[in-house]
């Protein structure tokens, strides 16, 4: 069995890893570039695969996971796509609105002549990813999934509904993609699965350098809507919608119940995370709300869909919170919030999570006075408050405790999606504490499981 790494090393993004046993090939995650432009101009070339795929396996549903798989299905992949239910169903929401930005984007840009070539196109439209949604199949955890001379395991992975680590065993070893580990103790998500006794583990490194602060999170939040509401503010909170825009749904529920803070309005203005959280009430069983405390979380804020309730909001006086997709600033009706808001010293930004190199949110983060956005400097007054208490990312003594809860000595340890510091410092802190044989592959290489 081979494994080749076509994405997700020396970055947090475009998770693709191609496994091949005999004659059947298939795509582990096939996921989106993002970032900076370098990056993102790696999505227009069609993965260097040999022959035709046996099948996709998604280890969870978030678009640097998922979000190349319109254009392989557009470009002539028809075989299956296996994923737990809550993926599919994520994946159902998440890549047509994909699409659809990408679409809304290069009409922007052909609009107001931001684009550098004669016409700007999108990498694929909301009809392509659409187009993805007959080949899915369903999978369960803990049964087997025969796909050729493969069989595949999927195993809890935490971090957001339905995601998974991944065992695949071939004739001979077996290798673990440990996909995005969750929290042990995350407030909306269960623990992460043991890895169990796989022979390869390859494993994310996205906080391999970092430990998330244990401070009350609630108190932390608390604080932030304190002080827009004494200024009369709006704290505008940028958060993917899926996972963190429910994570914060539910803080902010336990705050006003809790009177930790005066109860503001709130406004979830995105209809993919409108999408998303109802899903929640559908899948109970994976997650650790009862039916109940999700129904409350649902009911906190008010859902805006419409473009001109969302043109509304940008209009409306403080103190009031504002969530909208997406997290990292890269795109979305965020944007437009971001314009509207950030000149202003009364209101506040909240980041809520990780912000990759290249992305508006990093640049925010790094304290920039300035961003562009839609073709344009917008000064930042704004005050900007920084969180990864609710990170859906285990940090780096989590990720080292999950690895070292395997029940067998591995052949040795792959680090992908990380960024480079944080990759070689869960390194070496591996290779210290462990023993354990550890590389961090290079962009295409081929690691050769029987070996």
């Amino acid at each position: 069995m081979k494994v080749t790494f076509l994405g997700g090393v020396g970055t947090v993004t475009g998770s693709k890893y191609l496994v091949q046993e005999g004659e059947t090939k298939i795509l582990v995650d096939c996921g989106l570039f993002q970032g900076v432009k370098s990056l993102r101009q790696r999505n227009w070339n069609p993965p260097p695969i040999d022959g035709a795929l046996s099948g996709v396996v998604l280890t969870h549903a978030h678009i640097d996971h998922s979000g190349y798989l319109p254009a392989l299905v557009r470009d002539g992949f028809h075989g299956p796509i296996f994923a737990t239910a809550p993926t599919q169903r994520l994946c159902k929401i998440l890549l047509p609105d994909s699409g659809y930005l990408q679409e809304e984007q290069a009409r922007y840009a052909n609009k107001k002549g931001f684009a550098r070539h004669s016409k700007a196109e999108p990498l694929y439209t909301k009809a392509d990813a659409e187009a993805v949604s007959p080949s899915f199949r369903t999978t369960v955890f803990g049964e087997d999934v025969k796909i050729g001379q493969l069989t595949l395991r999927f195993q809890a992975a935490g971090h957001i509904l339905g995601a998974a680590s991944i065992l695949i065993r071939g004739k001979g070893k077996s290798v673990l993609f440990s996909g995005d580990l969750g929290r042990p103790e995350d407030i909306l998500m269960p623990a992460p699965d043991n890895p169990g006794r796989p022979d390869w583990v390859i494993m994310e490194s996205t906080y391999g350098n970092r430990r998330h602060k244990s401070n009350n999170v609630l108190e932390d939040i608390a604080r932030i809507v304190r002080q827009i509401a004494e200024r009369r503010g709006v704290l505008l909170i940028p958060a993917f919608a899926v996972g963190r825009a429910q994570v914060l749904l539910y803080i902010l529920h336990q705050i006003f119940e809790n009177k930790l803070a005066p109860r503001l309005s709130v406004a979830l203005n995105s209809p993919m995370a409108t999408n998303v959280t109802k899903l929640y009430q559908d899948h109970c069983d994976n997650h650790r709300l009862s039916l109940n405390e999700c129904a409350s979380m649902c009911d906190l804020p008010t859902y805006v869909t419409s473009v001109e309730d969302s043109r509304a909001l940008n209009k409306k006086k403080g103190p009031r919170i504002i969530i909208s997709a997406s997290g990292m600033l890269t795109g979305g009706r965020v944007l437009h919030h971001f314009e509207a808001f950030a000149p202003s010293k009364e209101n506040g930004i909240l980041l809520s999570g990780f912000q990759a190199p290249g992305t508006r949110g990093h640049s925010l983060a790094m304290g920039a006075s300035e961003i562009k956005v839609h073709g344009k400097y917008i000064p930042v007054k704004a005050e900007v408050f920084q969180t990864d208490a609710i990170s859906a990312h285990a940090d780096q003594t989590e990720l080292l405790n999950w690895l070292d809860s395997i029940e067998k000595r591995p052949k040795g340890v792959y680090l992908v999606h990380g960024e480079p510091a944080a990759s070689d410092e869960l390194r070496r802190r591996i290779e210290e504490s462990m023993q354990f044989r550890v590389r961090i592959p290079r962009l295409g290489e081929i690691l050769d499981a029987d070996a």
